[in-house]
């Protein structure tokens, strides 16, 4: 058994994922730095190399955790959506809340935190290490939509959902441009005139 199968071993290395998926989300792929991670989990240093191969490998690893807890989350939100309310407005809350990040209550925050989202997407192209995680993750959360979209009421062929997701990130774009403290508005604004 290595260190980094050990209990102990398989805890730091959580923790300086976790960690990692933090300062990504926070600050976008710059802010993930060996020391800062490092720090952020309370670690040595030496500990980001030893358990990972490459920064790339930590990266990776914090856009695979990160992405894996939102969708865990959008899976928990559809069974209530499941039980509960299932008109237009939920379904375009849960649907932005996949595609944008949960609302925190503060505008400002929430609005920044949608500029870093999309800042992260943008710059994903960027690393095509990250492609074949992307590609998976992306057909995950297609999957996730369509089912959401069904248990609305409201079922989305495969191109539908390309279209309503295109209006979503066009509407996002376009505030982001105009530097709209709202951009989270503007999008459920097109999303529920499409689905209306």
């Amino acid at each position: 058994m290595t260190a980094a199968t050990t209990p102990k071993g398989e805890r730091r290395r959580a923790a300086l994922v976790e960690a990692a998926a933090k300062l990504l989300v926070e600050g976008g792929f710059d802010a993930v730095r060996h020391r800062a991670v490092a720090e952020r989990a309370g670690l040595p240093l030496a500990s980001t190399t030893y358990y990972f191969d490459s920064l790339e490998d930590l990266v990776t690893a914090a856009v695979e955790h990160h992405s894996n807890a939102e969708l865990a989350t959008g899976r928990r939100r559809l069974e209530e959506l499941a039980t509960r309310n299932r008109g237009v407005q939920a379904t375009v809350e849960l649907v932005l809340d996949m595609l944008l990040g949960p609302e925190s209550g503060d505008q400002a925050a929430d609005a920044e935190a949608v500029l870093l989202r999309y800042e992260r997407l943008v710059a994903t192209g960027r690393r095509p290490y990250l492609r074949p995680l992307m590609r998976t993750l992306s057909a995950q959360l297609n999957e996730l939509l369509t089912e959401i979209f069904a248990r609305s009421g409201t079922p989305v062929s495969e191109t539908e959902l390309e279209r309503l997701v295109a209006l979503v990130d066009g509407a996002v774009v376009n505030a982001l441009i105009a530097v709209d403290p709202e951009p989270r508005a503007a999008a459920a604004r097109m999303l529920q005139a499409a689905l209306a």
